[in-house]
């Protein structure tokens, strides 16, 4: 893969968490607890493959590679501290990630008490919340990808 493919690849897959971002603010307007971290988490369980997969990260791609080819890959993961890329994406190790992110969901719950400006605050936080997870395994599949190309440094 080149540097533009890979560049084109990161652009089209930031359009695709754009659309996860707005689904995950739409259930952050749900005024019932735990709805929303559930939404979050069913659709990042569809998302995150999708990514992988378009970079040719996913764990299936990998274990069909030759043993040089997926050295080189797991090197490049470790190099990006890409935790996410190369697995399988389950609801235990997204509910790890949700924790790094603790304030961001206690803060959604927190602002649904609030009457009309908390749903407000709880959707905003809900968007920005999926687009960070979503752009960092963008951004850490792309590292892989430089990383094994040899574009890293151009």
């Amino acid at each position: 893969m080149t540097r533009i493919e890979a560049e084109k690849l990161k652009k089209d897959c930031k359009k695709l968490t754009t659309k996860a971002a707005f689904l995950s603010a739409g259930a952050g307007t749900i005024p019932l607890p735990g709805v929303d971290i559930g939404t979050d988490i069913a659709i990042l369980i569809r998302v995150l493959p999708k990514i992988s997969n378009r970079f040719g990260l996913s764990k299936k791609q990998i274990d069909e590679l030759d043993e040089r080819k997926r050295l080189l890959i797991f090197k490049a993961i470790k190099t990006a501290g890409a935790e996410l890329v190369g697995r399988v994406i389950t609801k235990d190790i997204l509910l790890t990630i949700f924790k790094r992110m603790g304030i961001k969901i206690t803060s959604r719950q927190i602002a649904k008490c609030i009457p009309i400006i908390g749903t407000l605050i709880s959707s905003g936080i809900s968007y920005a919340s999926m687009k960070i997870v979503a752009n960092m395994h963008i951004n850490q599949c792309y590292g892989v990808v430089a990383e094994v190309n040899g574009f890293i440094n151009e």
